[in-house]
């Protein structure tokens, strides 16, 4: 799929529609999509355009301390949830549809990083460590330390973190991107 269609699938999470209006209200007051905008256009396959959408999402990373390196592999529907400090190793793979909470680190000290599914909700203050896997509809609670895979449609919680349920799974994501849309 286009560049293009990564981006409208970011605006659909943040607004519930691609429209004109929605995308011009997103990139001038919307600090996380911004942020994604430039991150997505970071990958066209344009060299110029990269090239000049890398300069960009490097300043945009200094500005919001977000930093999602450009080659980073994330899915359709990306959600950054206030728009401020973010880090994600780039051997992170990261599923549709995935919200990403502030003060979020998803990171390695010894090779690759966490592969995480579709229709995961990851809390404020989460920090994911090392090559672990968080399966589908997974929710992660505020302040969780994950060290340890977590199963699909699991809530799971604390340091270290725990699967306490198997209740609502995805309840947290909002406007959903399929891929026909």
């Amino acid at each position: 799929m286009s560049t293009v269609q990564y981006i409208k699938s970011d605006l659909f999470r943040y607004h519930g529609n691609y429209k004109l209006t929605s995308f011009l209200k997103a990139f001038f007051f919307n600090r996380s999509f911004i942020y994604s905008f430039w991150f997505r256009l970071s990958k066209h396959q344009n060299p110029l355009i990269s090239k000049y959408a890398k300069v960009f999402l490097r300043f945009k990373s200094l500005k919001y301390g977000i930093q999602i390196p450009s080659h980073t592999k994330i899915g359709y529907g990306l959600y950054i949830g206030h728009g401020m400090a973010v880090i994600i190793n780039p051997s992170a793979i990261i599923g549709n549809n995935c919200n990403i909470s502030q003060f979020t680190t998803i990171g390695s000290n010894h090779g690759k990083a966490a592969i995480i599914g579709d229709n995961v909700y990851i809390g404020p203050n989460v920090c994911i460590v090392e090559n672990v896997t968080i399966g589908n509809n997974a929710t992660i609670g505020a302040g969780s330390i994950v060290v340890k895979d977590i199963p699909n449609n699991a809530t799971s919680v604390g340091s270290p973190s725990k699967t306490v349920n198997y209740d609502k799974p995805g309840r947290y994501i909002g406007n959903k991107w399929k891929i026909h849309n």
